[in-house]
């Protein structure tokens, strides 16, 4: 049933290049679909075009920057232009600031990086693609990728992050009430990476820090550049932090897309006692406890 949904169709996918956005080009083209990969990252775009070349996969690799509207429209027209139509965007650029500390000492270049990636990059893309797609007499699909945390769970460690998180759902959230109010045929979808912390380079967002966001500050200030400093840092407090490849995210999200989900996440009973724990917490009006990483 997946092959033949997604087989002939053509899929945008913005930072496309590496983590689950690179899981998602190469699964979608395994179905059949013409592929789109927008990057800002030059050597990520590099490698998977040669990896979809190789796979005998139709495809674009093309620069995105989704803070520049002017960007995503260029991507969109060189897309229906190479492919006549799209089927499915995937606004999943993202990245992690890196911040670490008290929350009042933050760079202010640290938040508007953050924002201006991770939530004007879904308006942006919102704004550039849901036009187009609800102008399709077919069903069409806009999947944004949010997270855990700042959707259901507040995890205490990365502030920015999580704040930038919990506005991209509730915007993903109203889209798809507006869409289901005006009867368009666009399905949208929220995107959970998870459910244990992902294997990408988002602790590693620096490498395509813009210039005019740049502090004079090599890597993050959590010391944790990586997944595997994640890893050792929690073996050191006697932690065995459980991960997730980026293609079981892929996986889930086109095991979900034919059915229409809204909710294209996996959970683990770990996870699902926080979302009751927060619930809990907010009906009774008792004084929040953090919850941890996991």
């Amino acid at each position: 049933m997946t092959a033949n949904y997604f087989a002939g169709k053509t899929a945008i996918i913005t930072g496309g290049a590496s983590g689950v956005g690179r899981s998602l080009a190469m699964a979608l083209g395994a179905a059949g679909s013409n592929v789109v990969v927008g990057d800002v990252d030059k050597s990520a775009m590099e490698i998977i075009g040669k990896d979809l070349d190789a796979a005998g996969v139709p495809h674009r690799v093309d620069h995105c920057d989704v803070t520049q509207t002017s960007s995503l429209q260029a991507v969109l027209d060189n897309a229906l232009e190479t492919f006549g139509q799209v089927d499915f965007v995937f606004a999943n650029a993202g990245i992690g600031a890196g911040e670490a500390g008290p929350i009042w000492g933050y760079s202010e270049k640290d938040w508007q990086w953050c924002f201006n990636v991770n939530v004007w990059g879904v308006v942006n893309s919102i704004n550039v693609f849901m036009p187009y797609l609800a102008s399709r007499s077919e069903r069409t699909h806009l999947v944004i990728t949010g997270s855990g945390n700042g959707a259901y769970a507040i995890l205490p460690d990365v502030p920015i992050y999580t704040a930038s998180k919990a506005a991209v759902h509730t915007i993903t959230e109203n889209l798809h009430y507006q869409v289901q109010a005006g009867g368009l045929p666009v399905v949208v979808s929220a995107l959970f990476p998870g459910p244990h912390v992902v294997e990408t380079g988002l602790f590693n967002s620096g490498r395509v820090r813009p210039e005019e966001f740049d502090k004079g500050v090599v890597g993050n200030e959590t010391g944790i550049n990586s997944v595997e400093d994640m890893k050792r840092m929690a073996e050191e407090y006697g932690i065995n932090l459980q991960t997730t490849h980026p293609d079981e995210v892929a996986d889930m999200a086109l095991q979900g897309l034919p059915e229409g989900n809204f909710w294209l996440l996996a959970l683990t009973e770990e996870n699902e006692a926080k979302i009751q724990r927060r619930a809990d917490m907010i009906i009774g009006k008792t004084t929040p406890i953090p919850e941890s990483v996991g």
